[in-house]
């Protein structure tokens, strides 16, 4: 996918114009979350498990090192393969090797935002490999050469008319008749035209929600049944994952997976949660004849003892973008990243750099809602404050941003200055507005007044209101 994230306020200009964009965004509002508000109420429990979830992350990240090396050990000792690869051109190479060594013309793919991440689609096309993606939103977004707009839901953007738009410009073959009223409809025409692209795959790529340490084993969450067809049909499994996946044990795995679903989609669990422990042994009726995990860094060690660790704890399942209200009035593509709402602010700038994505951090109410929904507790509006400050240091921040907080930092170290302005302001905009009540523009204020009025200021200010509050108690 291309990195869009400096162009991001172009972005949400062209999104909040994008009448059919807001009819989707309006759509799904209110789904997610009650679907999840209803989860976790049938579960009285559940905030014991966000804790224990949060402190299984926690010592996993503490002591990372040696649970991928235990998990890699795992690996091999049952006749898989792990590639460690740094950056996103060592995953693309290592995925490749593996492809070309075999032969391989098609690969089928289960969802996997890593692939997303490093641009694994067009690097195997460029390549003569066909990729196809099974995950009904993904594959209609590969029809539409469009990237996801969501985490667990990638064609969070589309309605049911740009789904039939796009199955008759590519399925040449259906009848001008052919009614798709109702979601079955959609799935019925998506399974005909994949069943036989899962047959006759070479490769399955899959992603991995979680991979156990003490077995050795990737673990993939779906609702389709996707990821069992591409990683048990083809010959060739491949399982791409990043460093912060791994988990010490079965059972804290569970854990994870009893707040990942409630969080994400409202299950109790996912339709299909699906174990894969290397290749198919002797006496397997199935299963793949090889088994391969790539192990994608790609900016996260750095991440290890810095401001930015907590985010390592994520567990991808789009809550704070389910609640988001910047998320939910723009979409996913203004981030212009694979990563969007709150979780893609903090994580899209540790892998492209702060220079690529120091507007996403400020794509933020700070109302402080992601952080209350995340099972795994992740502080992250204060992270996007870390990321602020550190695009003010490094003058990535707007000029006129920056000149104002100066402004404003001089008369706040002058307190009696400070409310003395504060006072004449108020005052003189007060009486320039009173016959209106709001002023459609003021000078500095264009950004606010191009899309809305400004209220006029009205009675005294906070300090003084706060002093004579104070002095009649």
């Amino acid at each position: 996918m291309l990195n869009t994230s400096p162009d991001f306020k172009e972005n949400v200009r062209h999104a909040m114009a994008d009448a059919g964009l807001q009819k989707a965004l309006d759509r799904a509002k209110k789904p997610f979350a009650l679907s999840r508000a209803n989860a976790v109420a049938g579960l009285p429990e559940f905030e014991a498990l966000r804790e224990t979830a949060k402190g299984i992350k926690n010592h996993t990240i503490a002591h990372l090192d040696y649970y991928l090396e235990a998990f890699t050990s795992q690996v091999e000792s049952k006749g898989g393969q792990v590639h460690w690869c740094r950056t996103a051109e060592d995953a693309r190479n290592a995925v490749l090797g593996i492809c070309q060594r075999v032969g391989a013309r098609t690969a089928t793919k289960g969802k996997s935002m890593i692939s997303e991440e490093i641009g694994l689609n067009d690097f195997l096309a460029e390549q003569g490999i066909e990729p196809i993606e099974t995950d009904l939103g993904e594959y209609i977004l590969q029809l539409r050469n469009e990237a996801p707009s969501h985490i667990i839901g990638p064609a969070f953007h589309l309605n049911r008319e740009d789904w039939e738009e796009s199955f008759r410009a590519a399925h040449t073959h259906l009848p001008a008749d052919r009614v798709f009223a109702e979601k079955r409809d959609i799935q019925a025409e998506a399974r005909a035209v994949l069943r036989e692209k899962f047959l006759a795959a070479d490769v399955g790529i899959t992603g991995a929600n979680f991979l156990i340490a003490e077995t050795g084993t990737s673990i993939i969450v779906t609702n389709e049944g996707n990821g069992d067809l591409t990683q048990t049909l083809p010959r060739v499994h491949i399982v791409l994952a990043s460093l912060e996946k791994v988990v010490p044990t079965i059972e804290d795995t569970l854990s994870l997976l009893r707040v990942l679903a409630r969080s994400a989609t409202g299950q109790e669990f996912s339709v299909y949660t699906t174990f894969s422990t290397g290749p198919k042994r002797p006496g397997d009726l199935d299963g793949p004849e090889e088994y391969h995990v790539v192990l994608l860094d790609n900016g996260r060690s750095n991440m290890v003892g810095s401001e930015f660790q907590d985010m390592l704890r994520c567990i991808r399942c789009s809550a704070c973008m389910n609640h988001c209200p910047v998320y939910l009035t723009v979409g996913g593509h203004a981030y212009g990243s694979m990563y969007s709402g709150p979780m893609g602010s903090v994580l899209t700038p540790a892998i492209f750099g702060a220079d690529q994505a120091h507007l996403l951090p400020s794509a933020s109410t700070f109302c402080g809602k992601c952080e209350s929904v995340c099972p795994v507790k992740i502080p992250l509006t204060g992270m996007m404050r870390h990321w602020r400050e550190r695009a003010f240091e490094r003058n990535l921040s707007p000029a006129t941003g920056r000149y104002g907080i100066g402004i404003w930092g001089f008369f706040a170290r002058r307190p009696a200055l400070y409310r003395a302005v504060t006072r004449i302001a108020s005052w003189s905009l007060g009486l320039a507005g009173r016959k209106r009540g709001s002023f459609r523009s003021l000078p500095l204020a264009g950004a606010w007044t191009k899309d809305r009025d400004m209220p006029a200021p009205e009675g005294e200010t906070f300090f003084a209101r706060y002093a004579r509050e104070q002095r009649s108690r």
